[in-house]
């Protein structure tokens, strides 16, 4: 794949086995793959799995899938864009794949909201982000966004040498396990979002400081968590403040 569009090509065989082994075990049914490239990946899944979808973005890429697996019956290729395509139908057992850097966030957000698990290859820094917990630099709104909808997991560290042409940064493979916690909490999904991200504006000052002009400052007064910064506070902890800030005041 072109540079232009953000791919570099994972082509170490004991990382694609790895890869190919933590998203199918054994044996698994439906595999969504995202960006197969050249296929490298491919070809370890189709020996874990009764069915692969490969969804490319490149034209180019189309030709080089067809050319190395011709006449292959547990193989769909489908050219288009990841953020465009339904899922569902598929039923997909797991969705997986090497994440182009540009896309991969939104690849992901999109993929926990199916409620399918999901294994990504993705910058090491944004893994990090993922994965992060909360007292950390690294935790924020996206560690929350995730965290709604999968419980997240860093799998292992991949280096540039793994890849051609190695990329400037390190990489590493997450594990999205769906969980309940979106409906658990017992909150309006996208109301809550819009107030994550509110509450992490602006990382340094307290949450009474970034939620002030969306809520009264009398409200937020009364509240002693309002006064931690959110990076300060768990999930479960910014759900309580949602609530009390918002139930019955309608």
């Amino acid at each position: 794949m072109r540079q232009r569009l953000g791919q570099h090509f994972l082509t170490s065989p004991h990382i694609l086995d790895r890869i190919a082994a933590a998203a199918c075990g054994e044996h698994t049914g439906t595999v969504v793959e995202i960006g197969p490239g050249k296929g490298a990946l491919t070809e370890y899944l189709l020996k874990r799995a009764d069915r692969v979808l490969a969804i490319e973005i490149d034209p180019e890429m189309i030709g080089v899938l067809a050319a190395r697996f011709p006449a292959e019956p547990k193989l769909t290729i489908l050219q288009g864009d990841a953020l465009d395509q339904d899922f569902q139908p598929w039923q997909p057992n797991v969705i997986c794949g090497n994440l182009p850097y540009y896309a991969a966030t939104a690849i992901l957000v999109r993929a926990v909201r199916t409620g399918v698990r999901t294994i990504g290859l993705i910058q090491k820094e944004v893994a990090d982000r993922i994965t992060a917990k909360p007292g950390s630099r690294e935790y924020g709104f996206l560690t929350c966004d995730i965290a709604l909808f999968a419980d997240a997991r860093l799998l292992f560290n991949v280096k540039p040498g793994a890849f051609r042409p190695p990329p400037q940064v390190d990489s590493a493979v997450i594990a999205l396990e769906p969980n309940t916690r979106a409906a658990t909490l017992g909150i309006p999904v996208e109301p809550f979002q819009k107030f994550l991200s509110e509450c992490f504006q602006h990382k340094r000052k307290t949450l009474r400081n970034n939620l002030s002009g969306a809520y009264p400052r009398e409200d937020l007064a009364d509240l002693p968590l309002a006064s931690k910064r959110a990076e300060q506070c768990s999930l479960e902890d910014l759900a309580a403040l949602f609530r009390a800030l918002t139930i019955g005041k309608e």
